[in-house]
């Protein structure tokens, strides 16, 4: 078949599960197109990845307020229509695959459908509604907008797949969905390089390292991880840790504004986005990973990459324990079971200080991603939602 996928938020490959997801079906014999934003150093309009085809539309940028948000999306659906209809010409698909957020990309996908006989996958990433409630806290015409969006997108989709079995429940429930068009396609790293040497310039002649990779926004509660830090350095007194936030986005800026004003510059180091090389560098380093997303109705729902990427490293979290978050890491977690700054700060140091637990918690999370979460099932599960379509 030749396939389209549609990805907003990220651009490939950096966006690794949508990068997998490409190279799943093209090793699987599909002709595969992808449109993603230019972004996050990913700027070259048309290239071939991997024998991938590559378009990169304009974003206006990411949205960090509603205003922010309207233009985002405007132009992201303008770009993405016109790659659509570039890739149309070149050769046409037959499958245009949707991921999610946001779920306005139906109205790129419907007239392929209704006048090309396309069929529709929707890849729900994430589940909107709750992401737009946590990114805003309230609800208005806009959080009721962003519902109708998503029963349109649900109604439009042939197949459905999902990152886990809760956001699966809940599409299935808001849209009705027949059993066999309803598929779990969870995300595993699979490329990462495990075997990359250590790094101990990076824990600033401290003894610790505790590291944070992902996003940086405003539903990603970053803020509680350097929060967290104060409070060790400032109240527990502790100064032979080191913390290293990696990633960029749209609350970078005034993240490190609070370090600044915290007077923790010696003590947390924020270098934005990061290389693979560096990245996996830093994954051997650390003593444990954290993932600060705080606890609420959209979190509870969403599988992280950061809580995986540990998980290949076999480094030990510290984690508010939300409820897929739970799940996604199992007996290699330290849980913190409330959204509070102190203790977070107060969970990280009990298992630093524990070097025979962080080597049990990390053994059993590398077991548990290699044996019950590979990416190797998740393909198998990717080309039956594609058969049934």
């Amino acid at each position: 078949m030749r396939v389209l996928i549609l990805v907003e938020n990220l651009p490939v490959p950096f966006d690794r599960r949508v990068w997998q997801e490409a190279c799943a079906l093209r090793d699987a014999g599909h002709e595969v197109t992808v449109i993603c934003p230019q972004m996050r150093g990913y700027t070259q309009p048309e290239e071939v990845l991997e024998g991938i085809q590559i378009y990169r539309h304009w974003i206006s940028g990411e949205a960090g307020s509603l205003g922010g948000f309207i233009a985002e999306y405007a132009s992201a659906l303008w770009g993405e229509l016109t790659c659509a209809v570039k890739a149309w010409r070149r050769g046409g698909f037959d499958v245009i695959h949707l991921c999610n957020p946001p779920d306005l990309l139906f109205l790129v996908a419907l007239p392929f459908k209704l006048f090309g006989g396309v069929k529709v996958i929707f890849d729900v990433h994430d589940l909107w509604p709750e992401m737009f409630e946590a990114k805003f806290g309230r609800r208005g015409l806009m959080y009721w907008a962003v519902r109708i969006a998503e029963r349109c997108t649900l109604a439009l989709a042939d197949v459905v797949i999902a990152t886990n079995q809760s956001v699966l429940r809940a599409v299935k429930q808001r849209g009705k969905l027949r059993e066999d068009r309803a598929f779990v396609v969870r995300t595993a790293p699979s490329r990462m390089h495990t075997d990359a040497q250590p790094d101990e310039s990076l824990r600033a002649g401290r003894r610790y390292l505790v590291g944070y990779i992902g996003v940086m926004g405003n539903a990603d509660g970053v803020d509680y991880l350097v929060r967290a830090a104060d409070h060790i350095v400032k109240t527990r007194r502790r100064t032979d840790v080191q913390f290293l936030l990696m990633g960029s986005g749209a609350e970078h800026a005034d993240l490190v504004a609070l370090r600044d004003l915290l007077g923790l510059q010696d003590y947390l180091s924020m270098p934005g986005r990061v290389s693979d090389e560096f990245l996996c560098r830093a994954l051997r380093t650390m003593d444990l990973g954290v993932a600060c997303d705080p606890i609420n109705a959209y979190n509870d729902h969403c599988t992280m990459n950061k809580v995986l990427e540990y998980m290949a490293f076999a480094k030990p979290m510290v984690m508010f324990g939300t409820v897929e978050g739970r799940f996604s890491a199992g007996e290699s977690a330290v849980y913190v079971m409330e959204n509070s700054a102190e203790k977070l700060g107060d969970a990280i140091l009990t298992l630093l200080d524990d070097e025979p637990r962080r080597q049990t918690l990390g053994a059993a999370g590398h077991a548990r991603l290699t044996q019950e979460l590979n990416w190797k099932r998740s393909v198998g599960q990717l080309l039956a939602a594609y058969q049934a379509a």
